[in-house]
């Protein structure tokens, strides 16, 4: 089972502002209440004391001793107060690629990993790496146009792959075209990738939904488009389908911001079931 790595608790003392034994801006009634309230656990127990009281020590105790998923949902429900407190003062965040940082440790603990080792990426992750992954992307419209659209499907299929999402190659079904998928969360998802001048419109939207409905039910679909979607387009396409949509530029903005790719879908997937709305953008999703 993963551990925290004391990088990685370094990481987490900037974000979660534990220098001097505090936690964010709980007080100790404060924080034992937020753990028996989100986590149903007795943050006061003795046993959390065995490397000292103060809330900054507790804290880190429990989260070495806690199994992966217990500390994955502590530090979610840390990172919810976080940016709860801080929206609501207006505060600035002064921690640079926070969310960013803190899914990265999340992805590490859950055992993350790439899924071959020959991808560009071999550590989860390699972010250096991954700004170069960011300039391949832009290096894209240094090609002629017919090659684009192949090269933008493999440039997907190693992005995926580098963020452990088992990506396939594209295949091809009687009749139809699909330009590959991959695993998510244990859900399948098939991947429309487009690469055109153009604004993605109405009819394309509705000729990948229309493959999506031909699988079985329990089949997503991500569409992406390098270019974007026209408003209209969406608007026409309306709620409620069993796809999300994806932009050049949200890609940009997750490697540029160090967000992973997978929780940048997660939390399309999550809002698109909240609001029904297919495509919300990375800049919107995750809020500096």
């Amino acid at each position: 089972m993963p551990k925290i790595r004391p990088i990685d608790m370094a990481t987490l003392d900037q974000i979660f502002d534990m220098g001097g034994g505090y936690v964010l801006n709980f007080s100790d009634r404060t924080f034992a209440e937020f753990f028996a309230d989100e986590l149903n656990v007795d943050i006061n127990d003795d046993l959390y004391y065995a490397e000292g009281g103060s809330k900054g020590k507790r804290l880190r105790y429990y989260l070495k001793q806690a199994d992966t998923e217990t500390a994955v949902r502590t530090l979610q429900a840390l990172w919810e107060h976080r940016e709860a407190f801080r929206q609501m003062r207006g505060l600035p965040d002064d921690v640079p690629n926070a969310h960013g940082r803190l899914l990265d440790i999340i992805d590490r603990l859950r055992g993350n990993k790439p899924a071959t080792e020959s991808t560009l990426v071999r550590p989860a992750y390699s972010w250096p790496a991954l700004e170069q992954i960011r300039q391949d992307l832009i290096s894209l419209n240094n090609h002629p146009p017919h090659d684009r659209g192949y090269r933008f499907e493999a440039f997907l299929k190693s992005l995926f792959d580098t963020f452990g999402m088992k990506a396939r190659d594209p295949f091809r079904n009687r009749g139809e075209q699909i330009d590959g998928s991959f695993v998510l969360d244990g859900e399948i998802y098939l991947l429309e990738a487009k690469w055109q001048s153009n604004l993605t419109g109405i009819g394309d939207l509705h000729a990948f939904h229309g493959k999506i409905e031909q699988k079985a039910a329990w089949a997503r679909g991500l569409f992406v488009s390098y270019s974007g979607f026209s408003q209209d387009g969406l608007v026409a396409f309306g709620r409620g389908k069993r796809i999300v949509c994806m932009e050049g530029l949200d890609i940009h903005d997750a490697l540029q911001r160090q967000i992973p790719i997978n929780h940048v879908i997660e939390q399309k997937v999550r809002r698109a079931a909240e609001t029904g709305n297919c495509l919300i953008r990375v800049r919107d999703l995750f809020v500096s």
